[in-house]
């Protein structure tokens, strides 16, 4: 691999292209983003040059789109008449379903890859990069790859292999749910005048992710709609149960259940 296009140069993309280079990536590395996005990118080192996409897809041995998720399926939509046959095309989109789905309807000549790196921050742009970004966490393919499964091996991360659906509903448990709750939680609390005044860790933490951009989420929430409503009622379920044993002996034991998980996912990642 001599040559790798991120598509879309900010916070994911610029970490991408960095960990690339910790790892030994000595090729070039373009970069097909947006004028401020390329002259920061330029600056900090993350990528080496910047083009249009087209003449980048047609040079790369990799293509890595970075870009929101209905900008990679528009994006899908036309690079495969730029790319030379067998060329690599992966994406950092946070669904899968629609993603695969458009290349399944595009992609021709390249190799396309669905994948999610399950990293990220608060706050966007590359500016915000990390080579460590991705280091120890799960970071899901959809299909099986030598070349970018060993790419990311040697990045740090750990891979995850699993078809697009499946993906969708999983995350819609882990990533998508929790962000609503952060948001639900923040808005809550907001109601509240005083109650920033004695508001502490706890409430800090949990409401981290309300500070998160609508603009990343709209995407989401409209290509994973079905599993995001199931996932909030599994948790309306859970609320209302709570809600109705709080002064009951028996929620002791739903506090040592979500203990023992709540280990079991920090002994994990």
């Amino acid at each position: 691999m001599n040559t790798v296009s991120i598509v879309g140069v900010g916070l994911i993309g610029g970490s991408f292209a960095l960990a690339l280079r910790k790892a030994g990536f000595s090729g070039r590395i373009i970069g097909v983003s947006s004028p401020e996005a390329i002259r920061s990118a330029l600056a900090r080192g993350v990528i080496d040059e910047a083009h249009p996409l087209e003449h980048s897809a047609a040079i790369s041995d990799l293509v890595y789109l970075s870009q929101p998720i209905e900008r990679i399926i528009q994006t899908i939509g036309i690079i495969d008449a730029h790319v030379r046959p067998g060329t690599l095309i992966t994406d950092a989109g946070s669904t899968k379903a629609a993603i695969v789905a458009a290349a399944g309807r595009s992609i021709r000549h390249g190799r396309f890859v669905g994948g999610h790196p399950m990293a990220g921050k608060e706050l966007r742009g590359v500016q915000e990069a990390e080579a460590d970004l991705f280091r120890g966490r799960p970071y899901v393919l959809t299909r099986r790859d030598n070349r970018l499964e060993s790419w990311i091996e040697r990045i740090g991360a750990r891979l995850v292999i699993l078809d697009p659906e499946e993906h969708d509903r999983l995350v819609a448990l882990t990533s998508h749910l929790p962000q609503l709750l952060s948001t639900a939680l923040a808005s809550v609390i907001g109601r509240e005048s005083n109650a920033p005044k004695v508001a502490g860790p706890a409430a800090i933490e949990m409401t981290r992710l309300a500070q998160s951009p609508y603009e990343i989420w709209r995407d989401i929430f409209s290509t994973n709609e079905g599993s995001i409503d199931a996932a909030l009622g599994l948790f309306i379920q859970k609320l209302t149960a709570l809600r109705h044993t709080v002064r009951h002996p028996s929620i002791e034991k739903e506090f040592e259940t979500a203990a023992e998980i709540s280990r079991g996912l920090r002994e994990v990642n």
